[in-house]
């Protein structure tokens, strides 16, 4: 068959690669000039490694991306270096990472507290019944059988963090689970960082026989008489294929393909999601003198944005050519002011929070920085979800689609994007 895929992230292009083995013709189009869809890098002239403009990294947990990776023969480009996690307490930074940690966390006092929180986490972990989750909010459940200390303490920041004020009460419990289910302490990345990873495999699938071709827009998917599919590329024309795997956000496949039948055009745009605005330093110093890599800032701390990732406190700055990278990362409502705000703007507005991290942090520090913005990074799970799930096989014949708005109830990520849409691969290649 002739097969297309839209979209060459790394679900996009693992779809791919299973069409290739299989013995099909494969051409990826993907908008962007670059692979990698969200875990795409960027990389100044001096560095060795690049850096994720979206900070990612794989559990030791990620069997779906981790098995790809040894089919191709790359298990020694992977690295788990140990990281470590604090948490922010009554105006003081504590390492949250292992259970002897969280056993001397202040915040959670002493005694029943610490008994339910490890309960909690312990039954959250062994269950594999995540159904009944899903019919009760986070905030609802938490409360009930954490306590609302443990609660208020531990996970609601992140909710709020994630969800903003809007949704932080809507989430259900099931997307909790499925982050403490499937998450571990240690954090791995890819030789030469995600961006590398990304080429790699491009490369791979073209020395298959795959074409990739960037900056490429589709802008109408549409049925023909005979079965096939037929693309409008901007600026080249109709292109004919058997098969078509979409794996853009929803509200770019329901605009590409408005004769998709109503109800599942209409569960497109009911799909709410969560955009996100990363800020990434090089500083000359480096920020958390004790080598703390990833910051959890409550924002009713007044912290201006979630998480502070010290990403050269994970992987050495030498890779970066000497550059102590900082990410400084929120999950927002796409008409947030942050994503109005300049470069300028938002770097004033951030560098105050650097100065509670490190009271010896100057601005002159900055050597440079660089803003992405992504109106689509954090589906949106409301009560009952697994219903508002568009199925991977569209109503259009032979047209698939795979987001990870579908991943659900597991949380988005390169892992579950590669499981998805190896998912859709199967069915694509099995089903009439």
């Amino acid at each position: 068959m002739k097969i297309a895929v839209i979209g060459a992230g790394i679900g996009g292009m693992a779809a791919a690669y299973d069409f290739l083995s299989a013995g099909h013709e494969v051409t990826l189009l993907e908008s962007a000039d670059y692979v990698g869809g969200l875990a795409a890098g960027f990389k100044e002239p001096n560095w060795k490694w690049s850096v994720e403009r979206f900070y990612h990294h794989w559990f030791q947990s990620d069997a779906a991306i981790l098995g790809l990776i040894r089919e191709l023969g790359w298990e020694n480009r992977v690295l788990f270096p140990r990281p470590y996690t604090v948490m922010y307490y009554n105006g003081k930074f504590y390492p949250f990472d292992s259970i002897p940690a969280a056993i001397l966390y202040p915040g959670l006092g002493y005694g029943i507290n610490k008994i339910r929180f490890g309960l909690v986490g312990l039954y959250l972990r062994l269950t594999n019944n995540w159904k009944p989750l899903e019919g009760v909010t986070v905030d609802q459940w938490m409360r009930k059988w954490a306590g609302d200390k443990v609660y208020e303490e531990m996970w609601e920041p992140m909710v709020v963090g994630k969800f903003g004020e809007r949704y932080a009460k809507e989430v259900n419990m099931a997307w909790l689970w499925a982050r403490l289910k499937s998450r571990t302490t240690r954090l791995g990345t890819y030789q030469g960082g995600f961006q590398q990873f990304a080429d790699d495999l491009a490369d791979a699938l073209r020395r298959g026989g795959a074409k990739i071709r960037l900056s490429t827009v589709i802008e109408h998917i549409e049925a023909q008489p005979d079965g096939r599919l037929a693309l409008n590329v901007a600026g080249s024309g109709v292109e004919i294929y058997d098969r078509v795997l979409s794996t853009t956000f929803p509200a770019v496949m329901a605009r590409m393909a408005p004769s998709l039948a109503p109800d599942y055009l209409q569960g497109l745009l009911n799909l709410k999601s969560m955009g996100a605005v990363v800020m990434v330093l090089a500083l000359r110093h480096q920020l958390s003198e004790k080598g703390y890599y990833w910051y959890n800032l409550p924002k009713k701390a007044g912290f201006p944005f979630l998480a502070l990732v010290e990403h050269t406190n994970y992987l050495p700055a030498e890779n970066y050519g000497g550059d102590h990278i900082v990410y400084c990362g929120d999950y927002l409502e796409t008409d947030h002011e942050y994503f109005r705000l300049s470069q300028e703007e938002l770097l004033q507005r951030f560098l105050p929070a650097l100065e509670r991290i490190n009271p010896n942090f100057k601005p002159d520090w900055v050597r440079k920085s660089w803003v992405w913005k992504t109106n689509y990074a954090q589906p949106v799970p409301l009560l009952n979800h697994s219903r508002n799930i568009p199925d991977l096989k569209t109503p259009i014949p032979g047209l698939y689609y795979a987001s990870m708005s579908q991943v659900y109830p597991m949380d988005r990520g390169t892992n579950y994007a590669v499981l998805l849409a190896r998912r859709a691969a199967k069915r694509m290649l099995t089903e009439n």
